[in-house]
C-alpha cells in the first residue's frame, strides 16, 4: 500500500519593492541650503567687522552695502551703469556665442573644416583677450565696437570648442540607428546629433558667458563713462570699498542671474534626460 505523500505549499516570501535607480547619479536642488550658506557667510562678515576681527581698511561692513545699494537705486545711477553693461554683454555674447555654435557645428560634422579650423581655434583659445583690448581700440576706436568686439571673441573660443566636443561625443550606435531608419542626413542631425550635443552646448555657454563677464568689466575699464566696470575702476582709484564692494556683488548677482537662466534653459530642452 503506497503511502500518501504529503505536499506542503510553499511559503510566500515577503517581497520588498525595489528602489528605481535610473535617476541615482541625478544632483538634487536644495535651494534653501544655498541660501542659508550665503546668509551665513553675509553675517560672518557682518559680525567680524563690527566686533574688530576683520580691519575696516580690507573689508566694509556689509550693512554698509547695502546702504550703498539704496543710494544707488534713488540716485538712479544704478541703471545708468546697469544698462550700458546688459546692452555690451548681451551684443557682445550674443555674437560670440552664435557664430561659436555654428562654427562648432560644422567643425563636428564636416571633416575638411576640421581640419582647417581646429588649429586656428586652438592658436587664438590660449591667448588672454584682455591683451587684445589695445589692438581692438585701434582697430574699431574706443567706442562700443571694442568692447563689443572683445566680449564676442572671449565667448566664441570656449564655444566652438565646448560644441564640436558635444558632436563627437553624441552616442554613433543612435547615429547607426537612424541610418538603419533610411533617415536624411539633415534628419539626423536635426533629431539625432544636435540633441544629442545639446547637454555639453549647454554647459559651454555657461562658461562662456561667465568668460563674457569678466571681459565686461575689462572693457569697461578703458574709455566707458557707464558701466559696472567703469563703476567698479571709479571706486578703487577713490579706495572706495563700500562701492568697490557694490559694483563687485552687481557682478555677482549678474552671473547668478546668467546661470540660473541656462539651468532654466536646461530644465526646458534636457527633461528627456533621467
Amino acid at each position: 500500500m503506497q503511502q500518501k505523500q504529503n505536499y506542503s505549499k510553499p511559503e510566500k516570501k515577503s517581497v520588498s519593492a525595489v528602489n528605481f535607480r535610473g535617476g541615482g547619479f541625478k544632483p538634487e536642488s536644495y535651494r534653501w541650503f544655498g541660501v542659508t550658506v550665503f546668509i551665513l557667510i553675509i553675517a560672518v562678515a557682518e559680525i567680524g567687522t563690527r566686533m574688530g576681527w576683520i580691519s575696516s581698511l580690507t573689508l566694509p561692513h556689509p550693512s554698509d552695502v547695502l546702504q550703498t545699494f539704496g543710494d544707488l537705486y534713488r540716485t538712479e545711477l544704478l541703471f545708468k551703469h546697469l544698462g550700458p553693461s546688459m546692452s555690451r554683454l548681451f551684443i557682445g555674447s550674443f555674437l560670440g556665442v552664435f557664430f561659436g555654435i555654428g562654427v562648432g557645428v560644422f567643425i563636428g560634422l564636416f571633416s575638411y573644416v576640421r581640419s582647417g579650423l581646429i588649429p586656428v581655434v586652438a592658436a587664438i583659445f590660449p591667448i588672454p583677450k584682455i591683451a587684445l583690448l589695445p589692438l581692438f581700440v585701434i582697430w574699431f576706436g574706443i567706442g562700443e565696437g571694442s568692447k563689443y568686439a572683445l566680449i564676442a571673441l572671449g565667448s566664441f573660443t570656449p564655444m566652438v570648442v565646448a560644441t564640436y566636443g558635444a558632436v563627437d561625443n553624441v552616442d554613433r550606435t543612435l547615429i547607426r540607428m537612424g541610418q538603419s531608419f533610411n533617415l536624411t542626413w539633415l534628419s539626423i542631425v536635426w533629431k539625432i546629433v544636435l540633441p544629442g550635443a545639446l547637454p555639453g552646448i549647454l554647459s559651454g555657454l555657461r562658461i562662456s558667458l561667465a568668460i563674457a563677464i569678466i571681459l565686461l568689466v575689462a572693457a569697461e575699464m578703458l574709455g566707458a563713462e557707464f558701466g559696472v566696470g567703469a563703476y567698479v575702476l571709479e571706486a578703487g582709484s577713490l579706495y572706495d570699498l563700500e562701492r568697490l564692494f557694490a559694483g563687485v556683488v552687481i557682478l555677482s548677482v549678474l552671473g547668478v542671474c546668467v546661470s540660473g537662466l541656462i539651468s532654466l534653459a536646461e530644465h526646458l530642452f534636457l527633461n528627456w534626460r533621467i
